[in-house]
């Protein structure tokens, strides 16, 4: 990307702030690199977002979202695996309990965020929003939610004093966000939307708007992105686990762009992620519609216990976890039917018992969340 300048050090009296320079305005790519990563990039979204005309895309959108609260909480040291973001909060261990909350308030913020995309643009307003529901309840909530923030701070380090970098000041924050804003919703400028996305997304981690959040924000607000131009119907790519198990290439590719001018970089990095992650979306949907073939022919043998059957399994692609209350609900029959129906699930292999224990049992689909936890190990 030709001619870029970060910004500029500002003495501050104790310390320099980070001044960016805005991103609205004509960009050039001048590496060929790009322009390649580029066109893979499309290709392998293209082949992704196949997947929401030919499978009921509503069913599994949930687990992937699951998936990016997880990883994207896992980068802030947040700890919960994908069994536990399906638990009720009284079946989760109490001193893991703020990690669940802050990862269902992640779960809540992004579909909430995808609702609002029906009838707001990506703005300002979206990313308060957005800000509010994930900060709702949780350890950042005295921090300002869905408020930009009104004082200095600062990333990495105990204080201000040895901090890893610290961004501009809370006063310049309200006409940045709006340089942002004009930029992402440019329909005039040229420069394709998988780059766009890339610098919104290193403006925004450079700007740091929130005092606390501004990690998950960032994040999220590359799906609501991909989603809002209609790139994805859906919102199925989630980059957190690229970022997660690159973290430290992650953190050192933005540094790299403020320190040493140095976007082409971040956006070559952000485009791998964008590639390996698309990637690994279509072999996810590839193994779903091969447990789904596996598990309707295991269903149909079952003959008027089938549609039952189904309902439940149907079930177990938006929740994995399901206990005996659940399936009551599901298929609308006695106590007896229930436990009868959980054993032939149970004995088809469909179903796992997690507890061991006599009284509240709980049952996973355990393959189909194998498919989630695959790139986790």
């Amino acid at each position: 990307m030709k001619n870029f300048k970060a910004g500029i050090q500002i003495n501050q009296g104790y310390y320099n702030s980070f001044q960016p320079n805005p991103i609205n305005r004509n960009w050039e790519i001048g590496d060929m690199q790009v322009n390649k990563l580029l066109s893979k990039a499309d290709r392998q979204l293209g082949r992704l977002d196949m997947y929401s005309e030919y499978v009921n895309i509503d069913l599994f959108v949930s687990m992937h979202i699951a998936k990016e609260a997880i990883q994207s909480s896992k980068i802030e040291g947040t700890q919960t695996n994908m069994e536990e973001a399906f638990l009720n909060k009284e079946d989760i261990a109490f001193e893991k309990r703020d990690d669940w909350e802050e990862v269902q308030n992640y779960i809540s913020a992004m579909n909430e965020a995808v609702k609002m995309l029906h009838t707001l643009p990506f703005s300002s307003r979206l990313i308060k929003q957005t800000h509010k529901i994930l900060l709702q309840g949780v350890r950042g909530e005295h921090k300002l939610p869905g408020e930009y923030r009104t004082s200095q701070n600062w990333v990495g380090g105990a204080s201000i004093n040895d901090a890893v970098f610290i961004p501009s000041v809370h006063n310049s924050i309200n006409e940045l966000m709006s340089d942002i804003e004009k930029f992402a919703n440019d329909d005039l400028n040229p420069l394709p939307d998988l780059l766009k996305i890339a610098l919104i997304h290193y403006q925004f981690e450079t700007i740091h708007p929130f005092l606390d959040g501004n990690g998950r924000v960032g994040r999220l607000l590359i799906t609501l992105y991909l989603v809002s131009k209609g790139i994805l119907k859906q919102p199925i790519l989630y980059l957190s686990d690229f970022f997660e198990r690159n973290r430290t290439l992650y953190y050192d590719n933005l540094m790299r762009a403020r320190t040493h001018n140095d976007i082409t970089q971040w956006c070559k990095f952000f485009l791998t992620g964008v590639i390996e992650t698309a990637k690994s979306g279509v072999e996810t949907f590839d193994g779903i519609l091969q447990l789904q073939r596996i598990t309707e022919e295991k269903i149909r043998r079952l003959g008027v216990k089938s549609g039952d059957a189904q309902k439940v399994v149907d079930y177990l692609y938006t929740k994995p976890i399901i206990d005996a209350g659940v399936v009551g609900k599901i298929i609308d029959k006695s106590p007896a039917s229930v436990y009868k129906l959980i054993s032939i699930l149970e004995a088809l292999k469909i179903i796992t018992e997690v507890t061991g224990a006599q009284r509240g049992r709980l049952y996973i689909f355990k393959d189909y969340l194998a498919l989630f936890n695959s790139n986790n190990k």
